[in-house]
């Protein structure tokens, strides 16, 4: 894989981490930055199947464009439409006042982004993925 490729994979997985750690936290948990880290998890790894196949992006976090130039390469990705205009929404929509979101949504922004996680990983022969923890838990694991 190339470089660029696998650091575009790379920052996608830290993003996804954050968005189930803050989904599954039991205090204080964010829901708001539940959403946009799913959202910025999605959007890298559209970008690094984009960069992979050799396709030129702009910068945007407007999943329904990525989408656009991912349909020539696999039609499939038209299944995830829906999934890329809800997490669009969340890109801006909870950062500011004036709206937040709710564990109910964290929770459905989390499991569209995995969707978009399985399609990326698929199309770039990576193994699927269980969901990780976070580097920190896995080494309280160990002692």
């Amino acid at each position: 894989m190339n470089p660029l490729t696998r650091e575009w994979v790379d920052k996608a997985e830290g993003d996804y981490v954050v968005a189930r750690r803050e989904l599954r936290a039991r205090r204080s948990p964010n829901f708001d930055a539940a959403c946009f880290h799913a959202q910025q998890a999605a959007e890298k790894y559209m970008k690094a199947c984009l960069h992979a196949a050799g396709v030129r992006f702009g910068k945007t976090h407007d999943l329904v464009a990525l989408l656009k130039p991912l349909l020539p390469i696999q039609p499939e990705w038209e299944l995830l439409r829906e999934a890329a205009r809800t997490l669009t929404d969340c890109a801006v929509r909870f950062r500011y006042p004036g709206a937040s979101a709710d564990k109910a949504k964290a929770r459905q922004a989390v499991r569209d982004c995995e969707l978009i996680r399985a399609r990326a990983r698929a199309r770039l022969g990576l193994a699927p993925l269980k969901p990780r923890t976070t580097p920190n838990a896995a080494r309280r694991k160990r002692r």
